[in-house]
């Protein structure tokens, strides 16, 4: 006899169910979210080992910031979605269509085959419409864009990839006298080039890419409320009402400003990829672990729940965290910050628990595996010098080819004495120059040692090996390691 299920079968059920739930909803996170890959770092992961640690954390896309052969080598076969990229300065060479079919046929075509690459998109360029660059994009963007998208659908892969525009969220705004996210516009100068940008990408069915950074927000204005760069609420919080509907964090805010700027000109209904979201980790006084944990579990809770934005409700939207790995030599003059942007170390180490799934579980990641490292030497202030007149001329010397941003204000070891900062600095230099005995002189003032100089808040870096002990661990070669010592001297005789 067949019967119908009684409280108690249900009840049986119920742990299932829920487990089931929690496994759909993991599965639709995963899918939606996809991690930029910076390689701006003087000693970089194996991209084999990136894509390893990527695999091993669930991460399914990538987003490149150009067209390395090695690391989409390395992403063959691997199953993982990639929007490639070309730099800002090829865009005006892209203006030549014959130059355009070339580089879709060496770097998307040559990959495109079973086993190969799953190229989904192509990054024309990178935020080339930034208000600091003055212009200097604005005439060659859009025919670049056009000339790559044609090219992919000449070569018959315009069907699957698309052309897309990665962009600062500073191409649209909402005026002073009605900020609202329904008022969103596109900013003046550039309104008649973006709404023929847009239409570019309807008519090829491409996505809107933006990049939002509630960090930044909070980063340029002190009297920004804290609560409001985060999603869940705080003392801090007055929410933004807009036509009777509450906007309770800037991610949505900005956001539904794009859609509404999209809307004016027709296409309101336009995909929106995210191409970076993030939250820096130090170089700032809120660029700290505490406030990127909390953003990244708050962002991941929101992707798991499919809950998309009040003008765009339930709504999937695809992501990029912004980004994997820390980069010491990205430019600073956005901020110290911005070196420190990995939700994993230099060396693929974990900064944090984060549970990529948005389910809730305190979990750390995945580290890289098969990480090889120079020898536990660092270098330090020598005490016992007899002459400190040139300390400070060395620590600057030292930080203009090294990462210092750690010793700023605000940052981890921002609260060291002065032997302290020298250590720092003497020590990035050295590594940087792969622990190479001259690296550590300083006219006398540092000496190497094995003691770890690290403090609870303050970490003195090991680099990574990029090559075998056999080359004696130079990543950049003998030639250069005598160049940097030979202007380190020219650079202190000056002084």
């Amino acid at each position: 006899m067949i019967r119908s299920p009684g409280m108690a079968d249900l009840a049986g059920l119920r742990p299932w169910l829920v487990l089931l739930m929690a496994m759909a909803a993991a599965s639709t996170t995963a899918d939606a979210l996809g991690m930029n890959w910076g390689t701006q770092a003087t000693h970089q992961l194996p991209p084999k080992i990136v894509v390893k640690m990527l695999q091993d954390n669930g991460i399914k896309k990538v987003k490149l910031f150009d067209a390395d052969e090695e690391t989409l080598s390395a992403l063959a076969g691997s199953g993982i979605e990639v929007m490639v990229a070309i730099p800002n300065v090829l865009l005006d060479r892209m203006t030549d269509y014959d130059t355009a079919k070339e580089w879709v046929r060496r770097n998307v075509s040559r990959y495109h085959f079973d086993g190969g690459v799953t190229i989904k998109y192509v990054a024309v360029g990178n935020e080339p419409f930034l208000a600091a660059y003055n212009n200097t994009f604005d005439k060659v963007t859009l025919p670049a864009l056009k000339n790559v998208q044609n090219a992919l659908n000449e070569a018959g892969l315009g069907d699957t990839i698309k052309t897309t525009v990665p962009l600062n969220a500073d191409v649209y705004f909402s005026p002073q006298d009605k900020p609202v996210p329904s008022e969103g516009r596109w900013r003046a100068d550039i309104t008649e080039l973006m709404t023929e940008m847009v239409q570019f990408l309807a008519n090829n069915s491409a996505p809107f890419t933006v990049n939002i950074y509630p960090f930044i927000s909070l980063y340029l204005n002190d009297d920004f409320p804290v609560d409001f760069a985060f999603f869940e609420g705080g003392p801090t919080l007055t929410p933004v009402v807009d036509n009777g509907i509450s906007y309770t964090n800037v991610f949505d805010a900005n956001f539904d400003t794009l859609v509404a700027a999209l809307k004016s000109v027709g296409h309101g209904d336009m995909p929106v990829v995210v191409g970076e979201v993030g939250w820096p980790t130090d170089g700032d006084k809120h660029a700290t672990n505490v406030y990127a944990q909390r953003f990244y579990a708050g962002l991941m809770k929101r992707l798991a729940a499919n809950a998309g934005t009040p003008a765009r409700p339930n709504q999937y939207i695809e992501v990029y965290l912004f980004g994997l790995l820390d980069e010491d030599i990205k430019s600073v003059a956005p901020g110290d910050f911005e070196r420190h942007w990995g939700i994993f170390k230099f060396d693929g180490q974990p900064k944090f628990p984060l549970d990529l799934t948005g389910q809730g579980q305190n979990t750390m990641l995945v580290p890289a595996q098969g990480v090889e490292y120079l020898s536990r030497t660092w270098c330090v202030i020598n005490t016992n010098a007899q002459n400190m007149d040139k300390l400070a001329d060395n620590i600057n010397y030292a930080c203009t080819y090294a990462d210092c941003t750690a010793l700023g204000y605000g940052s981890s070891c921002g609260g060291m004495d002065s032997n302290g900062n020298a250590s720092y600095a003497f020590n990035a230099f050295f590594q940087v120059q792969n622990q190479k005995d001259e690296a550590c002189d300083f006219q006398g003032l540092a000496i190497p040692t094995q003691t770890d100089p690290s403090t609870q808040t303050c970490n003195f870096t090991i680099q990574i090996a990029t090559t075998s002990a056999a080359d004696h661990r130079r990543s950049f070669g003998a030639v250069a390691a005598a160049l940097f010592v030979l202007m380190a001297h020219f650079f202190l005789l000056l002084h």
